[in-house]
Parts: structure tokens; sequence; C-alpha cells
């Protein structure tokens, strides 16, 4: 059965159960998208949607933290390497060896780390807005303009529940303006909901927590099909890092530079991506 409109879904993986939207035929070629922080597996039901009509199985999971019954309470619960087996669980629950992989900001680090560890699990990789960490670490140690878009990091890692405790202040004050002019009301509204549940703005930032002090993601070489897709008006990444991915890629790979897009580009410019992304899945 076809379903092309994003449909509730539940994928157990070791001891979790994640909530998920999935869409299209499910035997078509799976495509697995990845969102980042502060953001759901909603932010791509434009996406979705069109790779369903389009013949694919198109599945976006709420990952370890945002979904209530997958949030451990350990910081040491979600190191990426975790994050990336969480991704292929995902894969072998929907019973695909192979998939193309689709993501965005902290999505994208998982990705990019899962992409250079098992290659042979891939059909494609396209990545929005987050540079290849490798790329990203440089940048940051070499390029202050990256480094001063990157300080909110080190706030997020601070203890005590600092972040959460100024991002859900004044009834969410700072949380809200994240999304300001770049989603809908109603969606960012869903999303300031969804954070105010008990555990889940912990679990999106734990993300971070859980990096080592130089915010450097282990990620190697890729040797996939790539499409990188990059805003000119990114606030949190910039255009040395997005350069420097290209060193890291030893596959056909695409560069796309949206002019004007910012860094919310699976919900603010999906008349955009959806074409890029169906021309590079269909090879």
């Amino acid at each position: 059965m076809s379903i092309t409109q994003p449909a509730p879904l539940r994928l157990s993986v070791g001891r979790h159960t994640f909530d998920a939207l999935a869409a299209g035929p499910a035997d078509g070629e799976l495509v697995l998208l990845l969102h980042g922080f502060p953001e759901f597996a909603d932010c791509w039901s434009a996406e979705l949607t069109a790779l369903a009509a389009a013949g694919y199985h198109a599945v976006a999971v709420d990952q370890r933290g945002y979904s209530p019954d997958a949030r451990p309470a350990d910081i040491a619960d979600y190191t990426v390497e975790q994050l990336v087996a969480d991704a292929l669980g995902f894969a072998d629950a929907l019973d695909a060896p192979r998939f193309h992989l689709v993501a965005h900001d902290w999505g994208g680090l998982v990705a990019w780390a899962l992409a250079s560890a098992h290659p042979e699990r891939l059909h494609s990789l396209a990545v929005l807005s987050t540079p290849h960490p490798e790329a990203l670490y440089e940048a940051l140690n070499n390029d202050s303009d990256q480094s001063e878009r990157s300080r909110y990091v080190h706030e997020f890692r601070l203890p005590g529940h600092v972040a959460e405790q100024s991002l859900l202040a004044d009834d969410a004050a700072r949380l809200r303006s994240l999304y300001r002019s770049a989603l809908p009301e109603e969606q960012a509204e869903a999303n300031v909901r969804r954070f105010t549940e008990p555990g889940a703005l912990t679990g999106g930032l734990n993300w971070y927590r859980a990096t080592n002090e130089e915010l450097r993601i282990p990620a190697g070489e890729i040797t996939v099909r790539t499409l990188f897709v990059w805003g000119t008006e990114d606030l949190a990444l910039g255009r040395d890092a997005a350069d420097l991915t290209a060193k890291h890629i030893s596959a056909p790979y695409r560069f796309v530079a949206l002019d004007g897009a910012t860094h919310w580009l699976p919900e603010a410019n999906a008349e955009q991506i959806v074409p890029l992304l169906l021309a590079h899945l269909a090879g």
C-alpha cells in the first residue's frame, strides 16, 4: 500500500521505541531522513510527501532524546556512535540493507559519520546545512567567523541545565526566537510545546553535551555519492566550512549554495530542496 501523506510509525531499536513519520510504498527504496536541533521529524513533511509521490519509501524519525520512549537520562547515551547505531537500526527495522540518507543540522553530523563508517549501507547521502565534521573542525580552529558562530554550543554544554532554563524562561521566549520568521507560527508553536514535555529539551541538548571539548565529531572520507546544500544566510554555519567539505569526499559530489537561504532549509526552502533531492536520488 502506498501512502503519499506522512503517517505515524513506531520503530523499535534496542531498548528504545522511536516515533516516526512514513510515506510512500513500503517496497520503494528507503529514504531515511534525520532532523536537527531544535526540530522534529515533521520538519521533513514537504519532503516526505514529494519523495512518496516519486515512489520512495520515505521515513523521518524523532531521534534519541526527541521520542518520549527513547529518552535516556545519561549524557553518555548520546554519543555520535550511538546516534549512528540508531540510524542503522531504523533501516534494519524497515528491512533495508541499503538506503538513501538525507539529514539536516545535527542529523547531518550523524549522517557524515555514518557514511564514512558504513558506506556499504548507503545508496547516496544528502546533507543540508551541516558541513563535513572535519571541515567544521578546521574552520573552528582557523576561522574566527566560525568560532564566533559556534559560541552558543559552549552555552548548551554548561552543566546545571543552564541552557534549558534560558531557552524556556519567559514562556520559552528565547526558544521561540530561534524560529522567528523562519517557520510558520503553527509549526514553531508545535515545536515549543513538544520541547516543554519532561526531558525533551534536555534530550536534544544532550547531543551537544556528549561531544568532546574540541567539538570534533569522528568522520572520515566519504566514498558515497553526495549532495550538500548550504544557505548563504545560515547564522550557525559559515562559508569556509561549507567550501572545505569537498576535501573530504572522493565520490561524485554536488555542492549547492542557496542564495539568501537561512539554516532552516527543510521547512523554509522545501520548494528548492525537493527537486535537488529527487535529482540526486535518481543518480
